[in-house]
């Protein structure tokens, strides 16, 4: 029988600060000497600061206090005060249990929480001193999410561990990855509420969201792989990224970037854009009732791209108009340049901005999920 691990990240958010952020969780060490990556286009680090609260197995713990106040009014003591496993992920160790796993809670607080998880998947020593995973593992995990981010920031960290520096690239990683196939998570998303209204990824996916589905594909499943999308920040994208911004009044800014698909060019930076999505799965299909990308799939080899340019339209009359037009073009990579101050950007949910360019490669089928 299998040993599982349902994996809770002890914050409510990526970033800042947030676990897989580069930063503290909470319960870990404010000021870590690395830079909160998911937030801005300078996340060259990832490494996160040992926390000084426990994990937990089995039982929960309420991690250090830090006199910071959080977003939602509460001080982080107060927030982490009140962290305990939720009800889905109980019903979904109560699941297990019943089928006879071996079940540990563990709520992570920072990135050295989150590999030490994952140390667990670790497979035997190589001959080549890489860590790899170990593919006939009788040890299971379990994400509980309440967002894509979440999600993001545990596969983040199985990339920091298992993808090889260029100088160690072994015989045996196939020519279009740049690291091992990872091993399968299971997502058990904390809000079934969100796969209808937000359509988070695990509803894009058609993943089960009641805990007791999820316990099933976890013991009865199959892994599913899906292609992962990684950058040149240091980070990875599971859905996609929307760049663009609106003013107060929800009207859209414009904002000027290079953007490159393998060789296409769907923009050269002369022109205003009014939104640019880079598509793995479908999260940020349409804007505004706008369709931007056609068909995204996370399963398919390739990135989506899409670029909104608003053009001025002259009639025979003389009156002018504006439409929106959009470019499209898929391939394996994708780069975008800003001209121009900072871009806004969302990626799987994350706030960022873009000052620099920032390059998005696929990675066919490094990532895979529990699936009946």
């Amino acid at each position: 029988m299998y040993d599982v691990v349902l994996l809770t990240l002890g914050s409510e958010r990526d970033a800042p600060g947030g676990c897989g952020s580069g930063g503290a969780c909470c319960g870990g060490a404010a000021g870590a000497d690395t830079a909160p990556t998911s937030q801005t286009d300078t996340d060259q680090t990832d490494t996160g600061q040992a926390s000084s609260g426990r994990t937990d197995t089995g039982q929960t713990s309420t991690g250090q206090a830090s006199s910071g106040q959080t977003d939602t009014g509460r001080t982080a003591a107060e927030q982490c005060a009140t962290e305990r496993p939720r009800v889905p992920v109980l019903a979904c160790a109560d699941a297990l249990n019943a089928r006879g796993a071996r079940v540990e809670t563990v709520t992570a607080r920072s990135d050295a929480e989150i590999d030490a998880v994952l140390a667990r998947l670790d497979g035997p020593a190589r001959p080549d001193g890489l860590t790899w995973p170990d593919p006939d593992s009788k040890t299971r995990l379990v994400v509980a999410t309440a967002s894509d981010g979440q999600l993001r920031a545990v596969l983040r960290r199985l990339v920091k561990r298992y993808a090889p520096a260029p100088s160690k690239r072994p015989a045996d990683l196939p020519g279009n990855r740049t690291l091992p196939d990872l091993p399968p998570v299971a997502v058990l998303p904390l809000d079934p509420a969100r796969g209808d209204a937000h359509r988070d990824l695990a509803a894009q996916l058609g993943l089960p969201r009641d805990p007791a589905a999820v316990a099933a594909a976890v013991l009865d499943g199959t892994p599913r792989r899906l292609d992962l999308l990684r950058n040149d920040g240091g980070s990875v994208t599971l859905d996609g990224a929307l760049l663009g911004a609106a003013d107060d009044a929800g009207r859209p800014l414009h904002w000027r970037a290079r953007v490159e698909v393998d060789d296409t060019i769907l923009s050269d930076g002369a022109e205003p854009l009014l939104a640019c999505a880079v598509g793995n799965a479908g999260g940020y299909a349409t804007l505004n009732d706008v369709a931007l990308l056609t068909a995204p799939d996370p399963a398919d080899g390739q990135v989506e791209v899409a670029v909104a340019v608003p053009v001025v339209v002259r009639s025979a009359w003389g009156r002018t108009r504006v439409r929106l037009e959009v470019r499209r073009a898929r391939g394996r990579a994708v780069s975008v340049l800003p001209r121009e101050g900072k871009v806004p950007y969302l990626d799987d949910g994350v706030e960022g901005e873009l000052t620099r360019k920032r390059s998005w490669w696929v990675e066919p089928g490094a990532w895979a999920v529990w699936s009946i």
